[in-house]
């Protein structure tokens, strides 16, 4: 009886570990193939101050909040985000604008790429005519297609003498 059992043990042993390795090898395939990537994230704001130029101006940000990955760089107090490896990023932003006459009070905002606009991200707020209380943001999502070495910038643009006191954007490489 003793014989029969110390066989039983050892092929329990055997399927055990056979059990353990194919286990292990699954946890190591499923982890690589499906494992968290590395997240590549800029988080820029420029604060009240930040930008002085009226009307039309590239958007400067004097604080980065976020910075994870090597894909973005961005330098405090500058207007140009960097774009280190080619990818696809989702870019979102949000601009304060306010003019203090009263009087036409109407900005847009744009992305642009190497300082080339982008069109099709223009982005253009109401006239609003006479009105005490000119100030509003503008908000956008965008999804591009960017190249290792691209520069990225916001830009406010209007003929008013709009004054852009705060700003953030938020950009992530997706793929």
């Amino acid at each position: 009886m003793c014989f029969d059992c110390s066989k039983i043990y050892k092929i329990m042993l055997i399927a055990l570990a056979v059990f353990l390795v194919v286990l292990f090898i699954f946890i190591v395939i499923n982890n690589s193939s499906s494992g968290e990537k590395n997240p590549n994230i800029l988080v820029a704001i420029a604060r009240n101050g930040d930008n002085a130029t009226l009307g039309t101006t590239t958007i400067k940000f004097s604080q980065n909040d976020i910075i994870v990955g090597t894909a973005l760089s961005h330098e405090a107090g500058s207007d140009t985000i960097n774009i280190n490896e080619s990818g696809i990023y989702q870019i979102s932003y949000q601009l304060y604008g306010v003019q203090d006459t009263t009087g036409s009070f109407n900005f847009n905002a744009v992305l642009l790429v190497n300082d080339n606009a982008l069109t099709d991200t223009f982005n253009e707020s109401p006239v609003i005519r006479n009105s005490t209380s000119n100030r509003m943001t503008l908000t956008s999502t965008v999804i591009l297609r960017l190249q290792a070495g691209d520069t990225l910038k916001l830009q406010g643009v209007s003929i008013e003498d709009i004054r852009y006191d705060n700003a953030r954007i938020d950009i992530e490489k997706i793929g």
